[in-house]
């Protein structure tokens, strides 16, 4: 029986695809503050605004492609039981091959209504028009779990993460919460390997295996790590 590997991705992952990140050394994505395009705040005060940022965003999924680290995780799935946790709106796992993500923060290739939340339509890399409305009657908006809102997904990443056999960090600083919280619940004494650039502002423990390297070159590293005697 394949043991469990659980990996939780965050933006460096995308990064190396071209796809900027959330929070970039000025606080602006993509030149617009995350209070304006990715709050409820800045959506009741101006939908336009959030609804063409989003736009932009879904557009320019088909002009990137999975990285080398997408690909290895994918490749992963011979040897472990890989269950993925990403803060990515992108399909780029997908796409790199994995077949068991989760997607705590939504999907830009996903869409709602401002109110009924189960309600999700596929929408591809399409726009959402203003005016264009759900089954609920509301005006259709991004499936984006926005700063400040309820993290449905929050209780079943938590569940894989208790049941990981090794657990894999790589690309999230671990400074966005809920997300950050899941490694308090993976067990005692599983293996955990944090991949990033810059060592991440937690304190390490026994059973913490710091590598530092970006997101492809890490990932490789530890492939090579977990498959030496398989």
């Amino acid at each position: 029986m394949k043991k469990t590997l659980v990996v939780l991705t965050g933006a460096g992952i995308s990064a190396e695809s071209g796809v900027k990140t959330f929070r970039d050394s000025d606080g602006l994505w993509e030149n617009y503050s995350i209070e304006d395009v990715a709050t409820l705040t800045g959506w009741v005060k101006d939908p336009v605004l959030v609804q063409n940022f989003y736009n932009l965003r879904r557009a320019q999924m088909p002009t990137v492609v999975p990285n080398e680290g997408h690909k290895i995780l994918a490749k992963l799935e011979k040897y472990f039981n890989v269950q993925i946790i990403t803060q990515n709106v992108d399909d780029l796992h997908e796409r790199g091959g994995s077949t068991n993500i989760l997607h705590l923060h939504g999907q830009l290739t996903q869409a709602r209504g401002s109110k009924d939340k189960e309600k999700i339509y596929d929408i591809g890399y399409r726009e959402i028009e203003m005016g264009e409305l759900a089954e609920d009657g509301t005006q259709m908006r991004p499936h984006i779990v926005w700063f400040g809102e309820d993290v449905p997904e929050i209780i079943n990443a938590v569940e894989k993460s208790a049941e990981a056999d090794i657990f894999v960090v790589v690309g999230t600083s671990m400074q966005v919460y809920p997300a950050a919280s899941l490694v308090n619940y993976v067990g005692e004494d599983v293996p955990i390997y944090i991949i990033d650039p810059k060592k991440p502002d937690i304190e390490l423990t026994k059973n913490m295996t710091y590598i530092q390297a970006g997101g492809g070159e890490g990932l490789q590293k530890l492939f090579e790590i977990l498959t030496e005697n398989k």
